[in-house]
């Protein structure tokens, strides 16, 4: 038998804007290499490279991947949290509903982000799309390397504490196939919903700025 809560987890997986598979971190270092990265002029990018630069910039790495929904954001972000060992935090996880990309940026530099010698206490809530209620506080190790990914990720807030800053690009038609294909009919109905969100966060923070690196997933 299938308990409510099950039937809840599931729907609330349905339910987010970008449920996806999340990658193992125990996936090979060939599958790492395979991700096709090219940077705004289309050159190749090694992700070896991005990595490279990611553990140069402190002892302890902290990524921000931020772009459209689309973008490629979770594909990257997962290879590089692999390929560091580090802890990954998908804002998927975070929004609070279909308006709450905001919400999830906010926490994302006050909770996620949040430092320890002032009395915070890094982590995060999850949010339980199945009931629309916030859910179980993760708490973050402060001592390991982290990544942080999904719009909204990278702000005004957030760079401050972050060591490297990617932004992701994306053609308007390939990122909206790209993210229907993945998450299908949910996310049709609240493509457009989204996307003035993407909008309004863009246009408040500008997110490509910010980002020491822009890149486009091939």
């Amino acid at each position: 038998m299938v308990s409510d809560g099950a039937v809840a987890r599931a729907a609330g997986r349905a339910g987010r804007p970008g449920q996806r598979q999340r990658q193992s971190h125990a996936a090979s270092g060939a599958e790492v290499r395979r991700v096709p990265v090219v940077d705004v002029e289309g050159s190749p990018v090694l992700l070896e490279t991005i990595v490279r630069r990611a553990r140069s910039t402190a002892a302890r790495p902290v990524v921000l991947v931020d772009g459209r929904s689309g973008s490629g954001k979770t594909t990257l972000a997962a290879a590089i949290a692999i390929a560091l060992s580090a802890q990954l935090v998908h804002l998927d996880d975070i929004y609070p509903g279909w308006d709450g990309l905001r919400a999830a940026a906010d926490a994302v530099a006050a909770d996620v982000l949040a430092d320890p010698d002032g009395s915070g206490r890094p982590g995060w809530r999850r949010w339980d799309w199945g009931r629309s209620l916030p859910a179980e506080w993760h708490a973050i190790d402060v001592h390991a390397p982290l990544v942080v990914e999904g719009c909204g990720a990278l702000s005004r807030a957030s760079t401050p504490s972050a060591t490297l800053r990617i932004w992701l690009e994306g053609d308007d038609e390939v990122r909206k196939r790209r993210a229907l294909d993945r998450d299908g009919e949910t996310f049709a109905r609240e493509w457009d919903r989204w996307a003035l969100q993407e909008d309004a966060f863009i246009a408040a923070e500008d997110p490509s700025a910010l980002a020491d690196v822009v890149l486009r997933l091939g």
